[in-house]
């Protein structure tokens, strides 16, 4: 598997005022049975900046023992008026268990995005892949390419789980499925690996920890160039709130 290492894409850092915000639930629904949409907005959007599709906030919600505390969710959309999350619904999850209960009219406290990394050059090709909580990522990612063309692999635990994506971009996607409690083994993910990318491919991952840093050993074995590589752990199997947000 192999790319020109000339011209590599580059990778800078946007910086944002790190601002907290009060906003108003005005949606929220079901988008597969794992996956509940909510829809923000309010005068405390204004100044909200989102430069790229994996940028991430904060969402402040109560746990266990009404303590706030945050967790880390995309911004799957924002149009200037309205701020669009996608939350997956996992058993423990406090940011879960308050987007299962809360209500059109209740208030949301987000803060953030701190910053945003933005992939840019001569990219022909994406390999986009992840697992439930980089959905999200993916699809905008997919949704604000101006053509060319990706290869999508997203592991979930079945097909009622799958979304529609949407893209100017030419799209070859493949849904692994697999059971929630195999979210951390990257069998699943490895196994779906293209064996050969066109010219100029950029891979971006995002998954479990140990599943992302595998995805990305496989890939640069394959002779992928660490230039056209960007993998995260958007999560730690047995750590509450971890994330990996580079790899190195």
């Amino acid at each position: 598997m192999t790319t020109d290492i000339q011209d590599a894409p580059r990778i800078t850092r946007q910086r944002h005022d790190l601002v907290r915000r009060a906003l108003s639930v005005t949606r929220a629904e079901r988008l597969t049975p794992k996956m509940i949409r909510l829809a923000l907005s309010g005068p405390g959007l204004q100044g909200f900046v989102s430069g790229a599709p994996d940028d991430h906030f904060k969402l402040f919600v109560p746990d266990a023992s009404g303590e706030s505390v945050g967790r880390d969710y995309t911004p799957r959309h924002y149009d200037g008026q309205e701020l669009i999350v996608d939350v997956y619904d996992h058993p423990g999850g406090p940011a879960a268990d308050w987007s299962r209960a809360v209500k059109v009219g209740d208030t949301a406290h987000i803060g953030g995005p701190r910053g945003s990394v933005i992939i840019d050059g001569d990219i022909a090709h994406w390999l986009l892949i992840g697992d439930e909580t980089a959905i999200p990522a993916i699809a905008r990612r997919l949704e604000e390419l101006p053509g060319g063309s990706a290869t999508v692999i997203i592991a979930v635990e079945g097909p009622t789980e799958e979304q529609p994506l949407v893209s100017k971009a030419s799209l070859e996607v493949t849904w692994v499925h697999r059971a929630a409690a195999e979210s951390a083994d990257p069998a699943s993910l490895l196994a779906a690996l293209p064996a050969t990318l066109p010219a100029r491919s950029f891979a971006w991952i995002a998954a479990e920890g140990g599943v992302a840093r595998a995805l990305r050993e496989a890939l640069l074995a394959q002779g992928h160039p660490l230039q056209w590589l960007k993998a995260a752990g958007y999560w730690v199997r047995g750590e509450a709130n971890a994330s990996v947000k580079a790899m190195d």
